[in-house]
């Protein structure tokens, strides 16, 4: 007698099988508004930019062959949509270079 069993979904196979990373940066593109302070200057690090400043709740990152700076205020351990947003279209540009 064979027994029916439940094979999970293809999707949740590949998400089980994403680095950590990998996950961060899915998170982040699916949720702007959802973007934690740590997470983002992370990441930033980890795409070659360097902590330049700040004061505060600010954090000011730069990458020498960048002309944009990413600039993160920490509100409630989250950034603000537009700077996800920025932070996005750094990775988009620099992932596959640096990560």
């Amino acid at each position: 007698m064979q027994k029916n069993i439940a094979l999970p979904k293809l999707s949740s196979i590949i998400y089980n099988t994403m680095s950590k990373l990998e996950k961060s940066i899915t998170a982040i593109k699916n949720n702007p508004k959802g973007v934690r302070f740590t997470d983002a200057c992370k990441i930033a690090e980890l795409l070659g930019f360097h902590h330049k400043g700040g004061q505060g709740s600010h954090r000011v990152f730069g990458r020498e062959d960048e002309t944009k700076f990413l600039n993160f205020q920490n509100r409630d351990g989250f950034i603000a949509p537009y700077q996800a947003r920025q932070l996005i279209e750094m990775i988009d540009k620099y992932e596959h270079r640096k990560i």
